[in-house]
């Protein structure tokens, strides 16, 4: 069993570039079914916290290849998990 507060100091990092995406903010949780849908993974664009925007992703759950002890490696396209793309639409 692994705890939130052990996600949230694990680094996540793409496989397709080995590029260090940020660390775990939030999760998604399906009420339903009781099965995490996602991880949000803040950014690492912010500079003491104070300069810059922090990007934000969401990466589906089963886009996660393996939960190691300090990495979380995850399959990831910018352009699929941005996390202002993935607002729905005013209506």
């Amino acid at each position: 069993m692994v705890r939130i507060s052990e996600f949230q100091v694990k680094d996540v990092v793409s496989i397709s570039d080995g590029r260090k995406l940020g660390n775990v903010g939030d999760i998604d949780i399906n009420l339903d079914t009781g099965k995490i849908e996602s991880i949000i993974v803040g950014g690492s664009g912010k500079i003491l916290g104070f300069f810059g925007k922090e990007e934000e992703f969401i990466i589906p759950w089963n886009s996660i290849v393996k939960i190691g002890t300090d990495v979380i490696l995850v399959r990831f396209k910018e352009q699929n998990y941005m996390q202002q793309q993935l607002q729905e639409p005013n209506q």
